[in-house]
This record gives structure tokens, C-alpha cells and sequence, in this order.
């Protein structure tokens, strides 16, 4: 379960074992947690699920996950490679 970032309290991971899922990207943040799916091409996230996470929380992870967006994608590739290497 590599950590990529842990910026304002917030950790953002992989998890080793999600098999051949599209690029996504786990936050965590005391109890609450969420997946965000991102797509490259169009530059976007969408939420997979989120647990005790307040709309102030959410809107955090997103605008993290924008401002990193690229590095996370790069991070995303780079694990795949290691993982499938």
C-alpha cells in the first residue's frame, strides 16, 4: 500500500492488490476514507465511494487530487510498471 502524498492531514495510496483496475487513488484522513477514479484524458475524478467523509471533506480530497493530478497519474503508471514488471 504505497502513501504517493500526505499533504494537510490527508494520505493518498494504492492499494497492491486491486488487480487491473483503472487508474484511481485512495485518501484517507483519521476515519474517513474514499476512492476517486481519474481520467487522464479528460481530466477528471469521480467518486467511487466515501465513508464519514463530510461534502467539506470531499471537496478537500477533490481539490488536493486536482492540484496533484498529474503527479498522481505518474505515480499510478510507475507503480503499475513495478507491480507488472
Amino acid at each position: 500500500m504505497p502513501t504517493i502524498l500526505v499533504i494537510a492531514g490527508w494520505r493518498f495510496f494504492f492499494y497492491a492488490n486491486e488487480g487491473n483496475e483503472p487508474i484511481h487513488i485512495h485518501c484517507r484522513k483519521g476515519d474517513a476514507e474514499a476512492k476517486y477514479w481519474l481520467d487522464p484524458d479528460g481530466f477528471e475524478i469521480i467518486e467511487a465511494h466515501a465513508y464519514n467523509m463530510s461534502p467539506a471533506d470531499k471537496r478537500t480530497a477533490r481539490r488536493l487530487i486536482f492540484q496533484h493530478f498529474d503527479y498522481i497519474v505518474s505515480q499510478w503508471e510507475k507503480f503499475q510498471e513495478k507491480r507488472n514488471g
